[in-house]
């Protein structure tokens, strides 16, 4: 569970928390507020990759998807041992495969650290194999670096976060290699924005994607 917070509003990007940090305990790190690195990039279409597993991948898709600078967002699998996995297969979690979000952003408009700033926001990272009521390896929390600079971030980032004890407990996100990304299935792409009414989606992944919303305002795009 993150750390209650108290007396003063946290800032994170600088922004304040406000009413959302009344139901969700975000961490008290002065290593988020170091993440917002203003981009002093021209506008480039050129996109770079991140792949993040926070939980179902539902809910992940529909929180990066609100981010100025992410271009488009894919659910799949990745990490496991079995090639071509359906999600039924997935769901057995025996092919060591993790429920991921390819997010493709551009670079000049967001950075590598706010996309893992968004990351550990966006679920709780002390949890093995598990986010809520999903339980299993492929819901467990994971980056998948796609080259030597990401997992250097990746790497630090969590580091800090364990030293500055932002959470009560460890973080325990596994840190790899990017190897192969399989697609999922149609009926998961962009699953929130076209089965909003589903109960998953009310109960679930609407509440997340509020208090995402709340916390990351000013880095929302401009449609949200």
């Amino acid at each position: 569970m993150f750390k209650t917070l108290k007396t003063s509003l946290l800032l994170l990007f600088g922004l304040q928390l406000s009413a959302c940090a009344q139901d969700e305990h975000y961490p008290q790190s002065k290593t988020f507020k170091e993440m917002n690195t203003p981009q002093t990039n021209a506008p480039t279409q050129k996109l770079e990759t991140a792949t993040f597993g926070a939980g179902c991948f539902w809910c992940t898709e529909a929180q990066f998807q609100q981010l100025k600078g992410v271009e488009k967002v894919e659910s799949g699998y990745a990490g496991g041992h079995v090639k071509n996995p359906t999600y039924k297969d997935v769901c057995t979690g025996t092919t060591g495969h993790a429920e991921v979000t390819n997010v493709y952003y551009d670079p000049a408009q967001i950075s590598f650290d706010e996309l893992l700033a968004a990351f550990w926001t966006a679920h709780d990272p002390t949890q093995l194999n598990r986010q809520g009521n999903d339980v299993g390896t492929q819901y467990r929390s994971v980056i998948f670096y796609h080259n030597e600079e990401q997992k250097k971030k990746a790497e630090e980032y969590k580091k800090k976060l364990n030293d500055e004890k932002a959470y009560d407990n460890p973080v325990v996100t596994e840190i790899s290699p990017f190897t192969v990304f399989y697609k999922a299935e149609d009926y998961h792409q962009d699953y929130y924005n076209l089965n909003g009414s589903q109960p998953y989606c009310t109960f679930v992944i609407k509440p997340k994607l509020d208090k995402f919303q709340k916390v990351f305002k000013d880095k929302l795009k401009t449609s949200h």
